[in-house]
């Protein structure tokens, strides 16, 4: 079987805020640390992991939406590592010139949408002439939406509809990656379903998806590959079909997920995610670890092993 192209390529990426501390102490805070994650064309990957992990902030990053002030408390001082689309090396030029054609980006928050504006000029981003209309109507009818939702204000549409108008908009150029930021929240779970099938279909038509997502039961049911993340950087690469079965999973962290999913009774892990400014030695998840040793203080590597990748010392001991 031929290999699949690889679309988006994100390697060692680290990021850091500034932090004055104390009014005038400065201090660096890495949020993400070491991350590294592929996406290919016809497939779907979903980022896992909880609240805080660093699943947006890569989003982000790989757009080039970094902000120069993150928050009042502090400004994006270092972005180091190398993200790379279709072979080639993203500088912030770069990703600004292929940001909504050829890599889109499916936002969280549904505020995206101008309120003031009818949904049918936001789709066609303000163009009027006859083939930007007819590809409006084209992409908005692909996703169940009439040619009467192109005069309704963002106001007036369920949340369903929002996320599909919002869908519509990023596929309009039809482009090589989309990025889908927590696409389902607030959705009734039929219409959280067919929003995902949304993008499965994307993916199937020959684009890469990269899903984030903080539930990781609607996302096996349409990614190929589930990257987890945790405390900044990625624990595990696995199949979707590893997760039929605890025992084919490699960290001890994405086995918790498994556990806690309600189809396995919602066995929460004991102890909070670590903070940026008190990341443990070694492992980040290794006080919450019912294995952990002296050995898991030292730096970890994310290699290879049984089909997938895991930043483990004792996956396979």
């Amino acid at each position: 079987m031929e290999e699949k192209q690889v679309i988006l390529s994100v390697e060692h990426l680290m990021i850091s805020f500034s932090q004055y501390v104390g009014g005038w102490r400065q201090r660096e805070l890495p949020v993400i640390r070491d991350l590294n994650i592929k996406v290919r064309e016809h497939e779907v990957v979903a980022v896992a992991g909880s609240s805080g992990s660093g699943k947006s902030l890569l989003a982000h990053a790989v757009m080039g939406l970094l902000p120069a002030n993150a928050s009042w408390k502090g400004r994006i001082t270092a972005c180091q590592g190398t993200v790379s689309f279709d072979g080639e090396i993203l500088n912030q030029k770069k990703k600004e010139q292929l940001r909504g054609s050829r890599m889109v980006l499916v936002p969280q928050s549904v505020s995206y949408l101008d309120p003031l504006m009818k949904v049918g000029e936001q789709v066609r981003r303000g163009q009027k002439d006859r083939e930007s209309v007819m590809r409006c109507r084209q992409s908005m009818g692909r996703y169940g939406l009439g040619e009467d939702t192109e005069e309704l204000y963002p106001f007036e549409l369920s949340g369903g509809m929002t996320r599909r108008v919002l869908i519509s908009t990023a596929v309009m150029e039809h482009p090589r990656l989309v990025i889908a930021d927590e696409p389902t929240p607030g959705l009734h779970i039929s219409a959280a379903r067919r929003v995902l099938s949304h993008f499965r279909e994307i993916a199937d038509q020959g684009a890469g998806v990269l899903l984030i997502t903080h539930d990781l039961e609607l996302a096996l049911e349409v990614a190929d590959r589930i990257v987890v993340f945790y405390a900044g950087t990625n624990v595990e690469e696995a199949l979707a079909e590893d997760f039929e079965d605890e025992q084919r999973l490699r960290h001890p962290y994405t086995k918790a997920l498994f556990r806690a999913m309600p189809r396995h009774g919602f066995k929460a892990a004991s102890g909070p995610q670590p903070y940026v400014a008190d990341m443990p030695a070694g492992c980040p998840y290794g006080p919450r670890c019912p294995d952990m040793d002296e050995g898991c203080l030292q730096e970890i590597s994310y290699r290879s092993f049984r089909g997938g990748m895991v930043k483990c010392r004792k996956a396979g001991i």
